[in-house]
């Protein structure tokens, strides 16, 4: 029983995966169930048996997306000095960019969905993160924490444009 639960869970999550992909590839609504199950290598009926809706697929994949920076950030939080701060938090996010591309294609295009659930997934996702550096700058006794932390979300917007548009230059410091 418990191999079955394991094996489910694991379906689950190369179900999302192939979503995050397939989302950011062609776009939420271009984008069938029916991708998603040839991504993930199952058949489409299946996708329905963890989620009711396509909607609910991509719900669950901003989940994801946003849980990824918030754990990568609450690391550095945890244990960056408060000298060492911001330029982890953006070693941490460049680290995110490289390696989960996909996830951060699939905000970027989420952004722009006016449904109200997908919005207010969006909006909770970037406000966890505002709270979270703003508290982390705070704390750090970073001067001017709110100016600092727009500027930290401008730059990180800025560097996922870069990386969307294959646009390095963007980055240079």
């Amino acid at each position: 029983m418990a191999k079955d639960k394991a094996a489910s869970v694991n379906r689950r999550n190369d179900i999302i995966s192939a979503a995050i992909d397939v989302f950011a590839e062609i776009g939420y609504y271009r984008a069938t169930t029916a991708q998603v199950a040839e991504r993930a290598q199952i058949s489409q009926p299946y996708i329905f048996r963890f989620f009711k809706t396509k909607e609910a697929l991509l719900l669950t994949a901003i989940e994801v997306s946003w849980t990824r920076v918030i754990d990568s950030f609450r690391i550095v939080v945890e244990t960056a000095t408060p000298d060492q701060l911001e330029s982890d938090l953006i070693e941490a996010y460049d680290k995110i960019l490289e390696s989960h591309k996909s996830e951060i294609l699939l905000q970027m295009q989420a952004q722009t969905i006016r449904e109200e659930v997908i919005r207010q997934a969006m909006q909770k996702g970037i406000s966890d993160v505002r709270a979270m550096v703003l508290e982390a700058f705070t704390f750090a006794g970073i001067a001017e924490p709110l100016k600092r932390t727009m500027i930290f979300l401008a730059i990180g917007m800025l560097c996922n444009v870069s990386n969307a548009l294959d646009m390095p230059e963007l980055k240079e410091r």
